[in-house]
């Protein structure tokens, strides 16, 4: 016999994913800053749900290293340090250079146009809706790339390693304009791509990765209030 209600447990499990989708949103964008305090009271308050969702999709951020829990004390936003910087963008170099070997080989006309079209996007600094628009543009542009590569078992990795510097580059575009270098670096890689070269298309793609790395790592320093810890 159908049901014609959700149960108390779907409900609950739709309620944690709702939960989990506006917290981790949120430390994303940096609405809940590196190094934020919280307690499962205070953020059902904010989200207008009970505890037992909050808590749920806390220990899913805290699993995915967004969040730390504190016995008897609440939650952490995660900080970012240095050497969490430097050890992802290294390890993201050399998946997305490998992708982008692959990718040169294998990519369509029709979709390096589509990389045309996004190695073009832009921001404006202070402005959210741009801002928002240009990182996830970013992130499809590297992603279309890693698909490119036409192996799921890279694209996964690369996507993840994206997902995590979502967080970097939300914060870094509140300290500094990084449209004009971004801009040459895409259309850099993608003129590789089109030539077919593997090599070149390799380099060019880990080059961007550390011109990223240095530019974000030299601005939230100089900022020192954008949430880095030393």
């Amino acid at each position: 016999m159908d049901q014609a209600y959700p149960t108390a447990e779907k409900r609950t499990k739709s309620l944690t994913e709702q939960a989990y989708a506006i917290l981790r949103e949120r430390i994303i964008t940096g609405d809940l800053a590196p190094g934020a305090e919280v307690s499962e009271p205070e953020l059902a308050e904010r989200l207008q749900m009970s505890k037992t969702p909050v808590r749920e999709a806390l220990g899913r951020l805290c699993v995915e290293g967004f969040m730390e829990a504190y016995p008897r004390r609440g939650y952490r936003v995660t900080p970012v340090t240095i050497k969490d910087m430097n050890d992802l963008f290294s390890v993201r170099g050399v998946l997305e250079g490998t992708a982008a070997a692959l990718a040169a080989e294998n990519l369509t006309t029709e979709e390096m146009d589509q990389l045309d079209e996004l190695a073009d996007s832009s921001y404006v600094m202070g402005e959210e809706v741009s801002t928002r628009t240009f990182v996830s543009r970013n992130e499809q542009f590297h992603s279309l790339i890693a698909q490119g590569s036409r192996n799921q078992r890279l694209f996964t990795l690369v996507m993840s390693h994206l997902e995590e510097c979502a967080r970097l580059f939300h914060m870094g575009t509140r300290v500094r304009d990084i449209n004009p270098e971004t801009t040459e670096d895409h259309h850099r890689i993608l003129a590789h791509l089109r030539a077919r070269d593997a090599e070149k298309a390799r380099q060019a793609v880990m080059e961007h990765n550390e011109n990223t790395r240095k530019g974000l790592v030299a601005a939230l320093i100089a900022n020192g209030r954008a949430g880095l810890t030393l």
